[in-house]
């Protein structure tokens, strides 16, 4: 049996209900965090970080107010992470704008979107709960609105209780 190219790039490749999610771990952190694409299959976790950030990815994905709790690698700008924690701090089912970020850290809109697209966290970072003012904004450098990243985003943001995007959780995948 061929092994599927890429798939040596992680750690674990986690099935859930919105598609795959790549765990990238070295030591006893977890480096980074990858949508991907649908052609992906499952892998199983090759170590304990990647099988902690499994559990606690299908955790989440049975309970939006559940917590992360894992050990991650620190990464990004000082920007970057200020944008991040700012990120994190949003409530469960809420959203804001990225002009609305950007005056509350006192930076413009478009640089916090560079910030949010840059994430290496996504989930326990959720920069889906940030949306342009006219809509669904992007995600993970993408603004394909039929793409699956964008479909990632909306079940989400549905999941969490964002009533806007409620009516996509039983449409997507």
């Amino acid at each position: 049996m061929k092994k599927q190219q890429g798939s040596e790039l992680f750690s674990a490749i986690v099935d859930l209900p919105f598609g795959k999610l790549g765990v990238r771990t070295a030591g006893q952190l977890v480096t980074e965090l990858c949508y991907l694409a649908p052609h992906f299959e499952a892998k199983p976790a090759q170590d304990a970080v990647a099988e902690l950030a499994a559990g606690q990815l299908a955790a989440y994905c049975a309970d939006p107010d559940f917590v992360f709790a894992l050990p991650l690698a620190r990464v990004g700008s000082d920007f970057q992470r200020k944008v991040w924690d700012s990120i994190a701090a949003i409530p469960r089912g809420s959203v804001r704008t990225y002009g609305e970020l950007a005056r509350h850290i006192g930076s413009a809109p478009r640089a916090v979107g560079q910030a949010c697209g840059a994430n290496w966290f996504p989930l326990v970072v959720p920069c889906h709960r940030v949306t342009s003012a006219s809509g669904l904004g992007g995600f993970a450098h993408s603004d394909d609105q039929n793409g699956f990243l964008l479909g990632v985003k909306r079940w989400l943001l549905a999941h969490e209780g964002a009533s806007e995007y409620a009516w996509h959780q039983t449409t997507l995948l």
